[in-house]
């Protein structure tokens, strides 16, 4: 069993940075791929960013391409998502999740364990 507790989000005025955070139990954190994900009000949960075992691989979703980075301490059991330049439009709860399996996907189904949330809250 997993257990994921994401941390960091809050209120940020556009412009402004945040980091996330998200710490895991309970499994070999080092060997699965972790990613972020995102609900923003009204929408369905959508993919953000993703990295594999090692932090090697790096994958985006296009409209945060350049403003976000992810990365990860096997040592801590953490990954961390930087943002920055943050728009409005990345208003959303934010969700990290662990899959089971050395390959990326960004698809919600792939991934086996959630924390439970943070929110950010982007202010014009």
């Amino acid at each position: 069993q997993v257990l994921l507790v994401a941390s960091g989000g809050g209120l940020v005025q556009a412009g402004g940075s945040l980091r996330l955070s998200c710490a895991a139990s309970g499994q070999t954190f080092s060997s699965y791929t972790m990613a972020w994900f995102r609900r923003a009000p009204g929408k369905d949960r959508e993919f953000v960013s993703v990295i594999n075992y090692s932090g090697s691989s790096t994958y985006y979703t296009d409209s945060v391409k350049g403003r976000f980075t992810i990365s990860r301490d096997n040592a801590k059991n953490t990954v961390y998502l930087q943002m920055n330049s943050l728009k409005p439009e990345d208003t959303a709860v934010y969700f990290c999740a662990l899959r089971t399996y050395d390959s990326v996907s960004p698809y919600t189904t792939n991934y086996d364990y959630w924390g439970q949330g943070t929110q950010v809250t982007v202010s014009s």
